[in-house]
């Protein structure tokens, strides 16, 4: 690795850091040289190396205060040593992911989650990403208050999902059924309905409905909603007696909206702000639920030169008040819409300072690219009855239409057979956005969404948007 030039030498110093710890931190940087042609060897070796530099940063970041009492100097000299930290991980990933990933799934036999992932990566290679007792005493933190130790996690995941192999696998991965689902399935089958909290589970015949329920936030998503949502999504797609899922916000107790259903207010900004949203939330919510919405559920067998092999049942959303941002990146894979008169949806990551999920890949598909760029860009808005929002409704309804709406699009999806269309989505689906494609995607979103979550801008944008955080 390149040394401390002599302009971050001298910001250092003028920091407070002791020219022994200098001395030592530039040692550690310059005696790590990545292989061109990596082995298992040199990865023992330079995990070694690269730990003695992970130290020597930390110990410098020590020296100076937390994050909001830090004067101008040492935030300036701790942005030097967490760049160069950033860095060194991002040289040793990039070198090493095969091995780290062969090494952790027993030579990709193992299926692992993303969000265990990272934790055992900590634990076998301590400083290439945080543990999980780092990651809880950030958690406790403001979002302006953190260093962002969660970023060295979703920069490995972005390695892992440049490298084919290893992104493909833990896609695959990702679309296992959560333990939780396997064991929560008999109950279901033998009760109907389950409630797992933020959203709840109910058998209605051959629909399996999943409700949001996280009623005092008006349906947004959070880290409290992502396993819940999840989970119900993996009951539906493994319950025999389901041919097709339904999507709806359960009705408000909020003043404003009380009595009303709303289907989604998108990402939940109070906890955003208040530093109570993981970075990791963003990531097990795209490959986890809104995933398996989109692809099902995959096979025990991973083989990524053969076409999918997938249990996935078709999706019907209601959408009734709004659809705010992580709402509408749902429809956006959901096979068939019902909106409400008066309804709308939006995605307002120009507010929020965020990157909208899979939205950007997937929103020009149905408006095309200009639109797209307004809805993303400028923060456009699409009433249910525009030309827009109509290529990705399919119908509108007055609100006590909607539960005879919903009837008559059930018996038309099953009339032919939940096989056909299973069979017919994943032929749509490799036209559209292949397994390759997502992943690719993927390795862009957890670096940039890393960037943005812990950007100065993204705490400027909430405060002057939304003021009632």
């Amino acid at each position: 690795m390149e040394g401390l030039t002599q302009e971050q030498m001298q910001e250092l110093f003028a920091a407070g850091a002791p020219p022994t710890s200098l001395i030592g931190f530039q040692k550690a940087l310059r005696a790590l040289t990545l292989p061109a042609r990596p082995t298992r060897e040199h990865l023992k070796a330079d995990a070694v190396k690269a730990k003695r530099i992970y130290r020597s940063g930390a110990k410098l970041l020590g020296l100076w205060p937390p994050k909001p009492e830090r004067d101008a100097v040492q935030a300036k000299a701790a942005d030097v040593v967490k760049t160069i930290l950033r860095a060194t991980r991002n040289s040793f990933a990039q070198t090493y992911v095969d091995l780290i990933i062969r090494r952790v799934t027993d030579g990709y036999r193992r299926f692992v989650r993303a969000e265990e992932l990272v934790y055992e990566v900590a634990e076998l290679y301590p400083g290439l990403c945080p543990t999980r007792k780092e990651v809880k005493a950030e958690s406790q933190l403001l979002l302006a208050g953190k260093d962002g130790a969660e970023v060295a996690q979703s920069d490995f995941l972005a390695h892992v999902f440049a490298h084919k192999a290893a992104g493909l696998y833990l896609i695959h991965s990702m679309l296992q059924p959560l333990p939780q689902s396997q064991e929560a399935l008999e109950k279901f089958r033998r009760e109907g309905r389950l409630d797992l909290g933020t959203a709840q589970i109910e058998r209605r015949g051959s629909v399996g409905c999943v409700f949001f329920s996280n009623l005092r936030h008006l349906n947004a998503e959070d880290d409290t909603t992502v396993l819940p949502l999840e989970t119900a999504t993996d009951l539906v797609l493994l319950s025999s007696e389901i041919e097709v899922g339904l999507l709806r916000g359960n009705p408000m107790e909020h003043p404003k909206y009380k009595g009303r259903r709303v289907f989604s207010a998108g990402l939940n900004l109070t906890h955003l702000y208040r530093g109570k949203l993981s970075l990791m939330f963003y990531i097990t919510r795209e490959l986890g639920f809104v995933n398996k919405l989109y692809r099902g559920l995959a096979d025990v067998t991973f083989n990524p030169e053969a076409p999918e092999v997938t249990l996935e049942k078709p999706w019907i959303a209601a959408l009734e008040a709004f659809a705010i941002g992580g709402g509408c990146q749902i429809l956006l894979v959901i096979d068939y819409v019902i909106a409400e008169e008066g309804s709308y949806f939006n995605l307002p990551a120009r507010k929020e300072g965020i990157i909208p999920g899979v939205a950007p890949m997937r929103f020009s598909r149905f408006v095309g690219e200009r639109i797209a760029q307004q809805g993303i860009l400028f923060d456009t808005t699409f009433p249910v009855t525009s030309p827009e929002a109509r290529r990705i409704v399919n119908e509108v309804v007055p609100s006590a239409r909607m539960d005879e709406a919903i009837e008559r699009a059930v018996a038309e999806i099953t009339g032919a057979g939940v096989i056909s269309t299973g069979a017919n989505r994943k032929a749509i689906r490799l036209a559209q956005e292949p397994r390759d494609q997502f992943r690719q995607y993927m390795a862009l979103y957890c670096r940039e969404q890393a960037n943005c979550h812990f950007s100065p801008a993204l705490i400027t944008n909430l405060e002057r948007n939304w003021p009632a955080l």
